[in-house]
């Protein structure tokens, strides 16, 4: 008898081990599946680096997170849609500066080697910004096209949440990728108005304040979302067309503000080739090098005021 119960209870405990084990594997199969969907939602959404490709300088890239210029170096890189983190490309332009420095100081003289190291550093910034302004006018000329989707979406009946999943599906990049942070973020708990307002700040322009204005004041009192965004399409058409007529009427000057440097670093090479060593013995003086850092900054005043001058806000 006393065997039987035995026997009896070891074949409970080995069933009761058997469901134990079964419903824990399934418990860690939803609890990693949930956790592999939040990871790709936050991955969508910016808030943590995009898994495909093995990332360089991590420890750089953690601490550089961690202070101002690195928050603000994330926010311009998310803005320019490069697949590259804040320590990579800090990391590429200590060396780009570093080259320019070493050829600077070989090819014209020692005392240039710092200028040529502050211009690495400015034209790693002005890329950056090259690359968020084309990605700013690409998603400006895509803002009709948003704006419509949107209101045909909303007059149908659809809820202003999913009437941007909509649009993220349907537009592609930029403002696909756009909004599908937006759609991202709000899946995760956050409002509409930080959504659209974190988007307004990557890709701050005149067209997208007024289009996410209206979208927040629109789901915060309700109202005529559907007439608001139909004007809203013929307005942003007709100054895509304007911004384009602008844009080449401009052209000329633009290319006139890069010229400028060009041709002052280019003399400074001409100046060299035709009688070598001069650039030696004109920065060998306080003098000289007074001149040189004079003649760089008029250069620089030169650029910045043509830029001034040719901007115009449409």
């Amino acid at each position: 008898m006393e065997l039987q119960n035995l026997i009896t209870l070891t074949t409970g405990v080995t069933l009761l081990a058997c469901v134990l084990a079964v419903v824990g594997v399934q418990s860690y199969a939803t609890g990693r599946a949930q956790r592999q969907a939040l990871v790709d939602r936050l991955s969508a959404t910016g808030r943590i680096p995009v898994a495909g490709r093995r990332r360089h300088f991590p420890t750089l890239d953690r601490r550089l997170r961690r202070t101002r210029l690195g928050k603000k170096l994330e926010l311009r890189l998310s803005a320019t849609g490069l697949d590259i983190t804040p320590g990579e490309f800090f990391a590429c332009m200590l060396a780009t500066v570093a080259g320019l420095w070493l050829i600077g100081q070989a090819t014209l003289a020692p005392f240039f080697g710092p200028i040529a190291g502050l211009l690495g550093v400015w034209a790693a910034l002005q890329f950056l910004n090259w690359q968020r302004q084309k990605r700013i006018e690409k998603f400006i000329n895509q803002l009709p096209e948003l704006a419509r989707i949107l209101a045909n979406a909303t007059q149908a009946g659809l809820a202003l949440r999913t009437a941007i999943g909509m649009a993220a599906e349907e537009l592609e990049a930029p403002a696909g990728e756009e909004l599908s942070k937006v759609a991202n973020q709000l899946a995760v708990g956050a409002s509409m108005d930080d959504a659209l307002g974190e988007l307004a700040d990557r890709l701050p322009s005149r067209e997208l304040v007024v289009l996410v204005t209206t979208l927040v004041l629109s789901n915060r009192a309700g109202g005529q979302v559907v007439s608001a965004l139909r004007n809203l399409t013929e307005t942003l058409e007709e100054r895509k067309e304007t911004r384009r007529e602008v844009r080449t009427q401009l052209s000329q000057v633009s290319m006139t503000s890069y010229a400028v440097p060009v041709l002052g670093v280019g003399s400074l090479f001409l100046m060299n080739g035709v009688k070598d060593g001069a650039l030696d013995r004109m920065t060998g003086s306080p003098a000289g090098q007074a001149a040189v850092v004079v003649a760089f900054a008029l250069y620089a005043i030169g650029f910045v005021l043509i830029r001034r001058l040719s901007r115009i806000d449409v």
